[in-house]
């Protein structure tokens, strides 16, 4: 079975590689063939990502991520895919056109929602410059410094909490991160000053991370400061988010298939109020103009991944898989359901059929043909076994 990982992020957005280059040299390393970009708001990565997979025959599929609203499940207090957020809706596009274009009007929509996420972080470091303790340890966050040194155009909360640990670690004369040969560890004293330092900034709050766990650091800095609650937090303006059925008119401009991401189940086995009961749940998305769905698959247990894929495929939706790699986690590309459980073989199957799926429709649209959904969004999903047969042509002769 073709190993394939359809939604992995890159530097272009927030991402655990430092570079796409990284990124596909990580997968041929780990004998994943297809893989897919998957950045939110931007499709800048396209090129590198079509180079870099050609020179190390991989198949690239074409893919992007928004975030909308769905105003009807907000006042409802319904959650759909973000657990904490009634009503805010993850959209993934997937097979967008290469070379990309958009036309107007929805090349300014989406240019109008990347600046409102972009303003909304340079709200929150504005807010962390004038904390007490930044100030007082001398740290200053330069705005420019952080678009030149550690985005590609999108910034996001993720870039800024990047930044305070640099600085933290700067000023302490702690260093960067840990080696990955582990040959040296910084010095204690040095530690206890960058542990002291957060601290501080944390409101006396404790860092429960190993200050050379750059990730956790992260993570808490994160969720301690640029979180609901935290210091610096700037609430998104109602302008970052569209609402569902704009999201979807722009990713069918860009030639993609719109395509709900699941949030399934947790630690607990516990699903959002949209996602809960899963014949309902196929329904409602058929009606809401989705005909392919994706899961993440280290969220989910492997038993209840599978429950929720199989009923999904065998109700016509294209099913396809992916690890993100949005934090500044590292983990393999290579797929795993929840503590790193192999997926089943029917899993692997499904992924399949869906990645094919997308490596066909995006070579039509290319084309100006009509793709697996038409302009209007409009799927025959009896047909979902051509473009199944097509994909696995394309794909094999690219990677053979």
């Amino acid at each position: 079975m073709i190993k394939i990982n359809a939604h992995l992020h890159s530097p272009y957005s927030f991402s655990a590689f430092s570079s796409i280059d990284q990124a596909l040299d990580m997968a041929l390393a780990e004998g994943v063939k297809v893989v897919g970009i998957n950045d939110f708001y931007t499709t800048a990565g396209y090129d590198a990502w079509a180079e870099g997979c050609k020179a190390r025959g991989l198949f690239p599929l074409f893919n992007i991520e928004l975030i909308s609203l769905n105003e009807a499940d907000q006042k409802a207090g319904r959650r759909v895919n973000d657990p904490g957020n009634p009503g805010r809706t993850y959209i993934s596009g997937k097979g967008l056109r290469q070379p990309f274009r958009l036309d107007e009007p929805y090349a300014g929509l989406l240019a109008g929602v990347l600046k409102e996420s972009n303003d909304q972080v340079v709200a929150m470091l504005n807010r962390l410059n004038a904390l007490p303790a930044i100030q007082e340890a001398g740290i200053r966050l330069d705005l420019q410094w952080i678009l030149d040194t550690l985005t590609r155009g999108m910034f996001r909360e993720r870039h800024l909490a990047k930044a305070v640990r640099l600085k933290v670690a700067e000023v302490t004369g702690f260093g960067d991160s840990q080696p990955p040969s582990g040959e040296r560890r910084p010095a204690a004293a040095n530690a206890i000053a960058f542990k002291n330092l957060l601290e501080k900034i944390f409101g006396g709050k404790e860092l429960k991370s190993d200050p050379a766990d750059a990730a956790g650091v992260e993570n808490e800095i994160r969720g301690n400061l640029l979180k609901a609650g935290g210091a610096a937090f700037v609430p998104e303006t109602p302008e970052a988010f569209l609402p569902v059925e704009t999201v979807q008119a722009i990713i069918l401009a860009g030639g993609g298939i719109p395509t709900y991401p699941f949030l399934a189940d947790d630690a607990k086995g516990a699903y959002t109020d949209f996602e809960s009961k899963l014949e309902e749940v196929a329904e409602e998305l058929t009606e809401r103009g989705f005909h392919s769905v994706e899961f993440i698959t280290t969220r989910n247990g492997v038993e209840l991944l599978e429950k929720y894929a199989v009923y999904l495929h065998e109700q016509g939706f294209v099913v396809t898989f992916g690890s993100e790699h949005n934090t500044p986690a590292m983990e393999p590309i290579e797929l795993f359901a929840r503590n790193s459980t192999p997926l089943t073989e029917k899993l692997q199957q499904i992924n399949f059929e869906g990645a094919c799926v997308v490596a066909a429709h995006q070579h039509l649209v290319a084309q100006g043909l009509r793709g697996y959904v038409d302009a209007d969004g409009k799927a025959d999903r009896s047909k979902r076994a051509e473009f199944v047969a097509l994909g696995k042509e394309l794909i094999e002769r690219t990677i053979n």
